[in-house]
């Protein structure tokens, strides 16, 4: 037969089953062949070798490829043994490809025989093994055309192949080695994902499940349409030989091979879409099963904390943290029987509470020769694509961190994200979470007794915290603590001290002149100082630079200093809330909650202190009212002293109206259904705010 007459024989064969509307005739035929002994190969070792022919067997190999050197991963695990057991069913199917091919076989008639060759085989096999078949004679081809300047014994067989004519009209066979290299590609691509599904693990997914099932029914269908496209390629390689300068590419034939292409493509996204589906159900119940195990973990008494830290910090790294000090990876076992606090934030941490926080970290090991505690970073994210400001910000964080920290966050595994926020109320608002040497829980957030107390507060349990309230009492020292030791010295000295706040210029300035001149008419010794608001913005930034300008009183010009002043403000409430007190048992709370409605007004307010506890405060139209009418009062300074007198003075300013507003940012961890005005002592309306300052 002509050679035209059997290429033109194959190309109405692959036309035909193109337009054929019942390919389930087709697949009945095909499972028809399907009788697997029970045998269970592990074909991929197989197919890379397959791959790396294909890549290589072309007319013009890639340099990366080219140069590259290739393991033999034959050579590990027993895979020599399995390729001997195999080598002759390839190359016999190799042969029978290449023969029907040159006698024009039909091409399903040569992939059924192919199947046939292939019976006992599973699914996966058989695609690999038909993949190996066309790499020997597709290699062999390529080898021969690749050597043939070089090595007589290729020089002699390209004569007999007349591969000089063919390599001399690459440039007429271009279309056609694109289409070609275009379909190995998609038979490549369907054969990874066939054998994707049969390394899922079986524990995980079981073979009923939806994806699987649709899967597992569409794969005899991939098996065929790969299997037919070998036969197609194998054809094209073959019918090269002995066409020399007079073939020109046919137009239908690289039709017919992107047809193909087209088709085992759409066989790979279908497949891989169930496959997806296949690792998305696998992840949940591998996820489902962390998250119990943390859950059990958390609950079993343990002789050290290896085992929950472990769980938590990612264990399959051996080296998941990085001393913040030194900037070395290092192994969890390096915080074996050591209390453990759990930083827990996004990458948005404030730099304020960082650095307060390193601060009390590093005074905590001043004169000991060991640290009792370790602090470890657990940086939550909100699990989409990582992106370059997110690598940002996390190299800023770290950069100021002193403490151990994941190296990455990637480390930290859903089912412990889920566990921070359904355990620990993790919701945006950092956390410190205390563990003793045994793993226990001992604080679910320490942040308030830190920033209270801080290195007091160790060993940071909520036992510890509960005893440091006992020995507490509410004075300017405590109010102060040691964010200012300037105003500590002036308590000691025995001045007045006012400290006030708010943002109404205005008031601001008609308050620090009327207490002046009372102070002068007074003849007190006073001090005061501008502690701004609880979220230090540009208007506090204005504020403060005014009130240098005009040399109103003293400040802080550290904004830091003033968000502190505030934070532990809120954290004392925080603290009481957590022990069950309110402002009708315990005056500490009646106290703060008095300041942080100061915060929440609009109006300017005052404090004035002389010693620890003697305070009078009040807000800022009443004090001002209250100071301009000073000669009403006057007389009573000399019996009773300034601040006493200053007391009874304001009680008629005192009215029954207000408005008491209470601002906490962020979340709360629980919302108090009942919260009593610090002024009139009657329930609050509970109201949820939210408050966004972008000046």
């Amino acid at each position: 037969m002509a050679l035209a007459q059997q290429k033109a024989l194959l190309i109405k064969g692959d036309r035909h089953m193109f337009s054929s509307s019942d390919d389930s005739v087709v697949m009945k035929q095909i499972l028809a062949t399907h009788s697997p002994d029970g045998r269970d190969i592990d074909v991929r070792p197989l197919l890379h070798v397959v791959e790396d022919v294909l890549q290589r067997a072309t007319p013009i190999v890639a340099p990366h490829v080219q140069d590259e050197v290739v393991e033999d991963k034959l050579q590990h695990n027993g895979t020599a043994g399995m390729l001997e057991a195999l080598a002759y069913t390839i190359n016999r199917i190799s042969s029978e490809i290449s023969f029907k091919c040159t006698e024009g076989g039909e091409p399903h008639a040569t992939t059924l025989a192919v199947f046939n060759n292939l019976s006992s085989y599973p699914w996966d096999a058989k695609v690999v093994m038909a993949l190996a078949a066309f790499a020997v004679s597709n290699g062999e081809f390529w080898l021969t055309a690749q050597l043939h300047t070089v090595n007589p014994l290729a020089k002699s067989i390209a004569a007999l192949k007349q591969v000089p004519e063919i390599l001399e009209h690459l440039e007429v066979l271009k279309p056609r080695f694109d289409a070609l290299e275009t379909l190995k590609k998609a038979m490549l691509d369907v054969t990874k994902c066939i054998i994707a599904f049969k390394e899922l693990p079986g524990e995980y997914i079981a073979p009923d499940n939806q994806s699987m099932t649709i899967a597992m029914t569409h794969i005899p269908t991939a098996a065929y349409w790969t299997i037919r496209s070998v036969v197609a390629c194998a054809s094209q390689i073959i019918g090269l030989i002995g066409i020399g300068h007079e073939y020109i590419a046919s137009t239908t034939e690289i039709w017919e091979l992107s047809s193909l292409a087209h088709k085992v493509n759409n066989i790979h996204e279908h497949l891989l879409k169930q496959l997806n589906l296949c690792h998305q159900h696998i992840a949940e119940k591998k996820h489902l099963e962390a998250y119990q195990m943390l859950v059990r973990l958390f609950e079993t008494v343990h002789i050290d904390n290896l085992k929950i830290l472990k769980a938590l910090i990612y264990s399959k790294d051996d080296l998941p943290l990085v001393d913040g000090t030194t900037k070395r990876r290092v192994n969890v076992d390096v915080l074996r029987r050591k209390i453990v606090i759990l930083l827990i934030s996004n990458l948005d941490i404030s730099n304020e509470k960082v650095y307060v926080l390193a601060q009390i970290y590093s005074d905590t090991q001043q004169g000991k020769l060991e640290r009792p505690y370790e602090v470890v970073w657990l940086p939550v994210t909100d699990g989409g694509a990582w992106t370059e400001a997110k690598q940002d910000a996390f190299n800023r964080q770290v950069s100021i961190m002193p403490w151990y920290y994941l190296y990455h966050p990637s480390l930290l595994d859903p089912a412990v994200t889920k566990y921070i926020r359904d355990f620990w109320h993790f919701d945006k608002k950092p956390l410190l979470v205390v563990l003793d040497p045994q793993g226990r829980v001992v604080c679910p957030n320490a942040f308030h007794m830190t920033w209270i107390w801080g290195s007091l507060a160790y060993p940071f349990t909520s036992t510890r915290e509960e005893a440091l309230w006992k020995d507490e009492k509410w004075s300017l020292e405590f109010l102060i603590d040691e964010i200012d030791p300037v105003i500590l010295s002036w308590v000691k000295e025995g001045r007045f001290v006012c400290l006030y706040g708010g943002e109404d210029i205005g008031w601001i300035r008609r308050f620090t002149t009327v207490m002046k001149r009372v102070a002068q008419e007074a003849r007190i010794s006073l001090e005061m100082i501008y502690v701004g608001k609880s979220n230090p913005n540009q208007r506090v930034r204005r504020v403060v630079n005014t009130i240098a300008e005009e040399n109103l009183s003293s400040y802080w010009q550290d904004l830091a200093m003033m968000w502190f002043f505030w934070v532990r403000l809120e954290s004392m409430w925080h603290s009481k809330m957590q022990h069950g007190r309110t402002i009708e048992n315990d005056p500490i709370m009646q106290e703060v909650m008095r300041m942080l409605s100061f915060d929440g007004s609009d109006e300017g307010w005052a404090l004035i202190s002389r010693g620890s506890t003697e305070i009078v405060k009040s807000h800022g139209k009443k004090i001002v009212d209250c100071l301009t009418d000073y000669d009403t009062w006057k007389e009573s300074v000399e019996q009773e002293g300034f601040l006493l007198a200053l007391e009874n003075a304001l009680r008629p300013y005192q009215t029954h109206e207000h408005c008491t507003r209470l601002i906490l940012p962020g979340n709360t961890g629980t919302i108090q259904e009942k919260v009593v005005c610090a002024e009139c002592k009657r329930p609050m309306e509970q109201y949820i705010l939210y408050r966004c300052c972008t000046d």
